[in-house]
């Protein structure tokens, strides 16, 4: 009976379909390939990349008038794949003074061997190390963020963020003993820091509720905002006590609804930190830190405090995890790029691309089309609307742009992108530029990442 039941069913399957007049179904025809264009599949890469403005960083602090950051130590940051330091000047000789001309050099020398070395920092100053200690009187502070402007100024190439600062104990705007954290003083100071700053700065304040109440407002910026270069647009937020407690040491209020809102901040204004011994929690297992850190976007933590959570990490593996996906990590999917032109033709670029990081890219670069030779290596860009800004996690990103290539020979060239500093003083060094996370596409010595395409200039 059971092989009488099969027979039947093999003959309906022949006969019993829907083509009652006996035909064969016919596949629908392929669609036509088109030749002149060349469909490319991009590898991920998982190796660590040493990218600007985010990563593990070092932090390093100095009393008033030490000694400069030592130049061999920026140069063996390399080896550990940081690109970035925490330095923090502690004011404690300048409580009721002006800020020395030893002070200033001191400054102005960091800056200039963070330039030689291709490292930047993140900013900030305090008047103590000790909540037993005393902080500087609010006009101080404003007179001091004025002698300060113009090595600001002269050097916001290698600032990547500023720690708001100046108030209380490490400058964490908690312990004062000028009365400070009133809100019309944190007010005066964070206005103060940003209008020194140069608008490329963006600072961030110790928690989500200074900046609601700073500013007047409880729901997080949109697009239409958060891309400019608003006071409001430039404030984002730093935790130097993440993962230590449940309301990590005070930074929260309402936990759930103020994570929210920073995750999403955190699409336009950085977030970053250390951790601090737990107290009611245990150690941040690498599954913890993960989510928290994808939650809120945490393009920077500090390598240096609190080691034994750091251990945690190394010892389950995850560490290297953490290396790879803090900040931004962008890379190539897919390209469909024509094959070749005609002179002064346009050529329509058309690239998917993923950023795998926890965050996204904060400050402005230039992105460029480079047309390299292949016959000469002479080399033509072509500059491109692109905002590598909006890259953003968790959403794929189509760059299509069509990009006039007047005045371009004819000829034979392989196709690069370049996402460079914004800043003239460094858009030429390839370390400041971004790699993308794709084997065999990154150019270490010019700073640019090959599409793996050639296109013909006829």
């Amino acid at each position: 009976m059971k092989y009488k039941l099969i027979y039947l069913l093999v003959l309906c399957t022949i006969g019993c379909g829907g083509e009652s007049n006996g035909e064969v179904p016919v596949d629908p025809e392929p669609e036509p390939v088109d030749n002149s264009i060349s469909n490319i599949t991009y590898v991920a890469s998982f190796d660590v990349i040493s990218n600007p403005e985010r990563g593990f960083m070092h932090h390093w602090a100095v009393e008033s008038e030490g000694m400069p950051v030592s130049t061999a130590m920026l140069n063996s940051l390399k080896n550990e794949k940081v690109t970035i330091i925490n330095r923090i000047y502690y004011l404690d000789a300048f409580k009721d003074a002006d800020l020395s001309q030893a002070e200033l050099d001191l400054i102005t020398t960091d800056f200039e061997r963070m330039r030689t070395a291709g490292i930047k920092c993140i900013l900030r100053f305090a008047y103590n190390s000790d909540q037993n200690e005393t902080d500087a009187p609010l006009s101080r502070v404003i007179s001091h963020l004025d002698q300060l402007k113009p090595i600001l100024t002269d050097n916001y190439d290698v600032i990547a963020f500023v720690q708001a600062g100046f108030i209380g104990s490490w400058g964490e705007w908690y312990y004062t003993t000028n009365n400070l954290t009133t809100l019309e003083n944190k007010t005066a100071v964070l206005n103060k820091l940003l209008e020194v700053l140069p608008k490329e700065i963006k600072v961030q304040v110790r928690t989500p509720l200074y900046k609601q109440e700073i500013f007047n407002y409880s729901t997080a910026m949109d697009a239409t905002v958060g891309y400019g270069d608003s006071d409001i647009a430039r404030v984002g937020f730093h935790n130097d006590c993440f993962l230590a407690s449940p309301d990590d040491y005070g930074t929260y209020q309402n936990i759930p609804i103020e994570k929210q809102y920073i995750s999403k901040e955190a699409l336009f204004v950085p977030t970053g930190g250390e951790t601090c011994p737990p107290s009611g929690v245990p150690t941040a297992s690498c599954t913890t830190a993960d989510t928290e850190m994808a939650l809120l976007k945490w393009t920077y933590l500090n390598l240096d405090y609190y080691g034994p959570v750091l251990q945690e990490w190394r010892n389950n593996d995850c560490f290297e995890d953490f290396q790879r996906e803090l900040g931004y990590r962008l890379l190539l999917k897919t390209a469909s790029l024509k094959k070749e032109i005609k002179a002064n033709g346009n050529f329509d670029l058309d690239l998917v691309m993923d950023n795998v990081g926890f965050a996204p890219v904060y400050n402005k670069k230039n992105a460029s089309l480079i047309l390299k030779s292949t016959d000469d290596g002479t080399i033509h860009s072509k500059s491109l609307d692109f905002d590598i800004r909006k890259v953003v996690p968790g959403a794929e990103y189509d760059l299509t742009e069509t990009v006039n290539l007047s005045g371009i020979p004819a000829g034979s060239y392989t196709l690069y992108l370049k996402i460079e500093d914004a800043s003239p003083s460094l858009k030429d060094r390839p370390e400041y530029s971004i790699q993308l996370a794709n084997s065999g596409t990154w150019e270490a010595s010019t700073g640019m990442n090959e599409l793996l395409h050639t296109l013909i200039i006829n």
